[in-house]
């Protein structure tokens, strides 16, 4: 699956709304940003054009890119049917990068955030889009310097993706917790299981989308924005989830990267089978109202992880984020593809081993005391030597 190289544009970048492409239902895309590291003290290390440069012949099933800062790079996985699909390209892809981070002398790790990297020390990939952008945002181009997967999901139609990304969007708070990998910034414990997303929400027009349920509203909203000179196409939005007209898809972009491959698959699993859920019982119809508690729950994901609340936005019951998601998990087993069920199995049992990757970083830094070897041992993780 094709895909933008970085997630912040400048309001001149783009063409337009565009017609809604034509795409299979519940089809899957993956991409994840990824930490280059130097091998000798664990801080990031601006060698995107080196790594680039050697894999550039180098074939994988999606593509392999720069992002803004230069100790960044993103991979992505063409169009998958599955989790097991995505896990195989993004295996594909993973080895490829170790064996040209071995031989460049450095190491690849996931994770939301660097633990200690100093954002002023970050260097702007020598592309004038990117050069653009700095000179727009100033230093929140480096403060960008954050890790994030997205997930595309096909949908049938316009109005099918606007129903798909409402109805979605009442399980944030799990995409969230489950993928939270960014407990320490600067240094030091931010005592947030995702302190990345407090980056993202520094960035005009991000959090959630306008609520519409039929495309020719959405596209009013589109032109009267555009018409204000604001933006100029879908990458000047930075929602927590948005439509991507231009592949069919529905994209969940709240994820931070996850310390392994094993787990991108997992989050992908989750989200399809979500989808085959609300395709298949339509179970509820998305309102205005579901918004009412989308901000306090986001945060609560973000502060908390799994241990965070979960206010139900139509009951308004309140119930522990670990077993809002065990139970939802257990709603939407019937929906689950044969290719895929290993997965959500995985992570149905870490969700009952009490952990995210922030807990697994945080459990790392008590053992070991040095901020260094955590990431030493995300960087053996993300290469399938670490459990």
């Amino acid at each position: 699956m094709t895909h933008e190289t970085t997630e912040i544009q400048s309001p001149s970048a783009g063409s337009g709304l565009g017609e809604f492409a034509s795409s299979q239902a519940l089809t899957l895309g993956v991409e994840l940003e990824l930490q280059l590291l130097n091998t000798h003290h664990y801080d990031l290390t601006p060698y995107a054009p080196d790594m680039l440069a050697l894999l550039k012949n180098t074939p994988v099933p999606g593509s392999i890119v720069p992002e803004v800062t230069a100790s960044m790079i993103e991979i992505s996985t063409g169009i998958c049917t599955d989790a097991q699909d995505a896990y195989q390209q993004l295996a594909v892809t993973r080895d490829a990068l170790v064996k040209a981070a071995d031989r460049l002398n450095i190491a690849i790790a996931g994770g939301g955030t660097h633990p200690f990297q100093q954002w002023h020390q970050q260097r702007i990939y020598d592309k004038p889009r990117f050069k653009e952008v700095t000179a727009l945002y100033g230093y929140l181009t480096k403060q960008f310097t954050i890790f994030g997967q997205h997930v595309h999901v096909g949908c049938p139609d316009a109005d099918a993706a606007l129903m798909m990304l409402h109805r979605l969007s009442r399980y944030i708070p799990h995409f969230i917790a489950l993928s939270a990998s960014s407990p320490f910034v600067q240094g030091q414990d931010t005592a947030f299981d995702s302190a990345r997303l407090n980056s993202v929400f520094a960035f005009p027009l991000s959090g959630r989308a306008p609520f519409a349920l039929h495309w020719e509203d959405f596209e009013r909203y589109f032109d009267k924005m555009a018409a204000t000179g604001v933006i100029q196409s879908m990458k000047d939005f930075y929602w927590d989830i948005r439509p991507k007209p231009e592949f069919g898809t529905v994209e969940v972009r709240v994820f931070d990267t996850p310390l392994s491959i094993e787990r991108a698959a997992q989050l992908a699993a989750y989200v399809q089978a979500l989808g085959a859920w609300f395709l298949s019982e339509n179970p509820f119809e998305p309102s205005e109202d579901d918004y009412l508690v989308y901000t306090y729950n986001r945060f609560q994901a973000c502060r908390f992880g799994l241990e965070g609340s979960y206010v139900d936005p139509v009951s308004s019951e309140q119930s522990v984020l670990r077993e809002h998601i065990a139970l939802t998990l257990e709603r939407i087993t019937p929906y689950v593809t044969a290719q895929s069920r290993p997965a959500l199995q995985q992570l149905r049992n870490s969700l009952n081993l009490g952990g995210n990757d922030a807990s697994w970083l945080r459990a790392c830094y008590a053992d070991a005391q040095q901020l260094p070897e955590v990431v030493r041992q995300a960087a053996l993780r993300f290469r399938g030597a670490q459990p």
